[in-house]
C-alpha cells in the first residue's frame, strides 16, 4: 500500500537529484566524463537515500544490477537517474529529466519528473490541472534524430506539428504542461523511462496507455517496454486507431 508521503518522497527524490546533476554541470566536466558522472552520481544518491528511508521497497535503476527479489515485491521503486543524458551534456540544454516511480503490483501510481535546468519538478502529489485545448494544429512531441513512425504517421493524419525535443521525461512533461498535445513513442524504451512519467500525466488527467490501448505494466522480468502513448484525451481515440 503506499504510504501518504511516498508522493512527497518522490517528489524531494527527484529534485534533490536534479539539483546535485546542476551542481555538476558547473564543474568543467564535458562529454562522456559529464555524461559518465551525471548517471552515476544522480544514481547512487537515489540509491542511498531509498535505501535509507525505504529499505523494504524493491528498486529498479536505469543505473543499477536488476536485483531479482524485486519481483516479489508489491513495492518498487523504478527510476531513472539521468533521463536524456546527451541533452544533459549539452550546456545549456534543458530537455532533460530525473524519474522517481513508485509501483504497487505494477502499476505507476506515484511519481515524480523533475526538469532540473527549468527549475521544477511535476509529481501526482501535486497533479497540475489540465489546461485548455490549444489553437491551433495538434503539437506532437519527437525525437530530435529518430521521429517514431507511428508519430509521423499520427501528425499527418492530424494536420499536426511535429516538435523534436530530448528525453522522454521532458517530452511527456511537455504534454502535461499544455505545451505539446500528444507524445507517441514507438522506437523502444525501457520501464524506468516511462513510470513517472506515465504517473505525473495519469494524475493531470490525460490518456496514458501503449499504443496498442493496453496499459503499461510494470516490474517485469524483463524491463523492455518498448512504447507508449500520452496525449489529452480527445485526441486518444484517434492517436489509437492511428498508432495500433
Amino acid at each position: 500500500m503506499p504510504n501518504r508521503d511516498d508522493a512527497q518522497l518522490a517528489h524531494d527524490l527527484a529534485t534533490s537529484a536534479g539539483a546535485l546533476l546542476l551542481e555538476l554541470r558547473t564543474t568543467g566536466l564535458v562529454g562522456r566524463e559529464l555524461k559518465d558522472a551525471g548517471d552515476r552520481q544522480a544514481h547512487v544518491h537515489l540509491m542511498a537515500e531509498l535505501a535509507r528511508l525505504r529499505p523494504d521497497d524493491g528498486v529498479l535503476s536505469e543505473e543499477g544490477v536488476a536485483d531479482p527479489a524485486r519481483l516479489d515485491k508489491e513495492r518498487v521503486w523504478i527510476v531513472d537517474p539521468l533521463d536524456g543524458t546527451r541533452e544533459y551534456s549539452e550546456i545549456p540544454r534543458e530537455d532533460w529529466a530525473v524519474h522517481v516511480a513508485l509501483c504497487l503490483n505494477g502499476v505507476a501510481t506515484i511519481g515524480a519528473v523533475a526538469l532540473p535546468a527549468r527549475g521544477m519538478t511535476l509529481s501526482t502529489g501535486r497533479p497540475l490541472p489540465q489546461l485548455p485545448p490549444h489553437e491551433g494544429p495538434p503539437r506532437l512531441a519527437v525525437s530530435r534524430t529518430r521521429p517514431a513512425s507511428q508519430a509521423v504517421a499520427l501528425a499527418e493524419h492530424l494536420g499536426g506539428v511535429l516538435v523534436p525535443m530530448g528525453s522522454a521525461g521532458a517530452k511527456a512533461m511537455a504534454v502535461v504542461l499544455g505545451e505539446i498535445e500528444l507524445y507517441a513513442h514507438s522506437g523502444g524504451m525501457y520501464e524506468w523511462d516511462s513510470a513517472a512519467p506515465i504517473a505525473v500525466a495519469a494524475a493531470a488527467g490525460l490518456h496514458v496507455s501503449r499504443i496498442d490501448g493496453s496499459p503499461l505494466v510494470y516490474n517485469q522480468p524483463d524491463p523492455y517496454l518498448p512504447d507508449l502513448l500520452i496525449c489529452r484525451p480527445e485526441y486518444a481515440k484517434t492517436a489509437l486507431e492511428v498508432c495500433a
